[in-house]
């Protein structure tokens, strides 16, 4: 219940944050809350995937793609995503999600976010990276194809380039349309 309130509060202070780009990078600052942790005090896998949701949702807002998406009846759904954890978040640490879009493949789109906190240099140390692959629903039913969601986002910029081993990975992860098409190694 709690990731609910964050993410209404969130979606709140969105409102106040810096207007971005499509796909310029955005930062969304956490702090770890008794409630994210696991019984070994650090942050639960399973809620650094919740709160990438948040930064998502933050992200969404202040590119104005969540205005789009509401005047056009479309939602996001994530496909496929993968985490890497190098450091464990603790109780009350400040830590920001950096959020920015990849590119696209035929099918969907592609989304980095780090976690991130002030490293030793200054700079920003990173203490997980996913990578998400995302598709937009309509409302009244169907896929969003990728052509029409780029006309509403505008030109993509040359340098937005979804890496290939991105590409990789996101058809080999892909599960088939029925289950009569997805052979199980169990069987």
């Amino acid at each position: 219940m709690h990731m609910y309130f964050r993410t209404v509060l969130h979606f709140w202070l969105s409102r106040f944050g810096r207007r971005l780009g499509h796909y310029d990078v955005a930062r969304t600052n956490f702090i770890t809350l008794p409630t994210d942790l696991d019984i070994l005090k650090h942050m639960n896998n399973g809620v650094y995937l919740s709160i990438m949701d948040v930064a998502r949702f933050d992200m969404l807002k202040r590119t104005g793609a969540w205005k789009i998406m509401q005047d056009n009846e479309w939602y996001p759904v994530v496909v496929s995503e993968t985490i890497s954890f190098r450091k464990s978040l603790t109780l009350w640490q400040r830590f920001s999600i950096e959020s920015r879009l990849l590119g696209f493949d035929d099918k969907a789109v592609y989304m980095e976010q780090r976690f991130t906190r002030p490293g030793a240099d200054g700079g920003a140390e990173i203490y997980a990276k996913a990578y998400i692959r995302a598709r937009f629903l309509r409302r009244s039913g169907g896929t969003v194809p990728v052509h029409e969601l780029i006309t509403m986002l505008g030109e993509v910029p040359s340098d937005v380039v979804v890496p290939q081993r991105l590409l990789d990975w996101g058809a080999g992860v892909a599960l088939p349309a029925t289950r009569a098409e997805a052979p199980s190694v169990w069987e």
